[in-house]
């Protein structure tokens, strides 16, 4: 893996980090199980939280089997304890180079995403800053320069006033798969299981056989698409298989919907779970956005990126649109099944030149791989990150009950604990924000004194003090 990795490891700083994710993923090509069995009762459970120190650990179990035994020369020596801790020291300062410094007393940074109010309110700004952000997000699906420079504006003068960096990082676009036309029987617009919906390669047209239509906004990704090929729209609420293809389009059978029906409508997004699609990750809008983020952002954001190609497209951009200046933070937005796959080559890719991020974009990627793999996936993903050295931003949904209506649910707070393991929680933008910053604050502070990363604190119990 490090010889064919080789040309990519530009950075040196990276150079380390690249060399214990190949010693991290070779390893996981084993099944440890029965070795974790054989080596807890001596008291060795570290194997289990290896990622960031791969080799440190394994001469550590061998040092003490060695000890243990007798052994008089095994050919390894006892790491030091700096060993262990340059894994770590090397997530955190990667994550201040992306996210800014940490606030006193919480390791875990909070990124949130700007509404347009945030280019002509300074004084709401401000509250986002007095509630706990560390970092602003803005999308470039949304909005208009004009708005972002306004926005931009903004978060520098407060973080100025501040002496606090706030780091921007802007969004691009990406490709968008979304239905573009819809045809529908007037007065009952919800499609339900058992119906057909017809997926046009072109506008829909008059067609008996079809009550449901709709064309998409990227029609040569439909013919990419095989029978049998699983459909979603609108994040799964429409889903099915495509059962036949037409001189038109395709058939999409519907096999599950919400018990009343779903309506079908314009600006959906249209997934195709398990198909690897070839879709350009930057579209001409993006390489427009990407000359003013070049010029103003402190990082960017890469949507549907899948390949270490796309990561090297960008990468050039990056640098025809910023010579001589050093190379812009990049963060690739994980949401597909090739990503995962690609995971291990595109991070080399990236931060072999560039400081890197990961964002887990749970909502697309739960809807790729299916919402009852997301849990597993999103822990493998932060796995393999930790082991590159690679700071992640847990993203989507975070408290969004909140956000939107003012009241969270109860499982959204267990959400937003287990976030404290990523380096970096995002906020979707919402009335109330404000009280979602807050409150996340607050349950990250709490978390953090129980558990870093996946390495429990073992503070003082405080729950049962009373009873004692």
């Amino acid at each position: 893996m490090l010889r064919r990795w080789e040309p990519s490891l530009t950075r040196g700083s990276f150079r380390a980090s690249a060399e214990n994710l190949a010693h991290y993923v070779a390893l996981r090509h084993l099944d440890l199980r029965p070795l974790q069995a054989a080596l807890a009762p001596w008291g060795m459970a570290s194997l289990a939280r290896c990622e960031s120190r791969v080799m440190p650990t394994l001469n550590a179990i061998t040092a003490n089997l060695a000890a243990i035994s007798g052994a008089d020369d095994v050919g390894v020596n006892r790491p030091s304890g700096p060993a262990f801790a340059t894994g770590i020291e090397a997530i955190e300062r990667n994550s201040t180079t992306l996210f800014g410094p940490p606030p006193e007393g919480r390791e875990t940074r909070i990124l949130v995403t700007l509404s347009s109010w945030a280019a002509d309110d300074r004084e709401r700004v401000r509250g986002l800053f007095q509630a706990g952000m560390d970092c602003a997000r803005i999308n470039c699906g949304r909005d208009s320069q004009n708005v972002w420079a306004g926005m931009i504006d903004n978060v520098r003068v407060e973080s100025g006033e501040r002496g606090r960096p706030c780091p921007v990082l802007m969004d691009l676009a990406g490709p968008k798969i979304r239905t573009r036309t819809v045809v529908a029987p007037k007065g009952k617009n919800a499609v339900k299981a058992g119906d057909r919906i017809l997926l046009t390669f072109e506008e829909p047209g008059d067609d008996k056989r079809f009550k449901f239509q709709a064309s998409c906004a990227m029609p040569d990704v439909l013919r990419q698409v095989e029978v049998g090929a699983k459909v979603s729209i609108r994040d799964g609420l429409i889903a099915g298989t495509v059962e036949e293809i037409l001189p038109k389009g395709l058939v999409m059978k519907v096999t599950r919907t919400p018990p009343d029906g779903q309506p079908l409508q314009v600006k959906r997004g249209i997934n195709f779970p398990g198909t690897a699609l070839q879709v350009p990750p930057l579209t001409d809008a993006d390489l427009r956005d990407l000359d003013f983020v070049a010029a103003h952002a402190d990082g960017v954001s890469y949507s549907f990126v899948q390949r270490p190609e796309d990561i090297a497209w960008l990468q050039r951009e990056l640098e025809q649109r910023r010579p001589g200046r050093p190379p812009m933070p990049i963060i690739a937005k994980v949401e597909t099944q090739l990503a995962i796959a690609n995971l291990p080559d595109m991070i080399v890719q990236a931060a072999g030149a560039n400081p890197f991020g990961v964002m887990i974009a749970r909502g697309d990627l739960a809807v790729e791989i299916g919402f009852e793999r997301l849990s597993e996936v999103q822990e493998e993903i932060l796995w393999l990150c930790e082991a590159a050295h690679v700071p992640v931003i847990w993203a989507t949904q975070v408290l969004e009950s909140l956000i939107k209506r003012g009241m969270p649910s109860r499982g959204e707070f267990t959400d937003a604990a287990m976030a404290d393991r990523a380096e970096c929680v995002m906020l979707n933008k919402g009335e109330y924000v404000g009280e979602a910053i807050a409150v996340l604050d607050n349950v990250i502070r709490r978390m953090e004194t129980h558990q870093r990363k996946r390495s429990l604190q073992l503070r003082p119990l405080r729950a049962w003090a009373d009873v004692h």
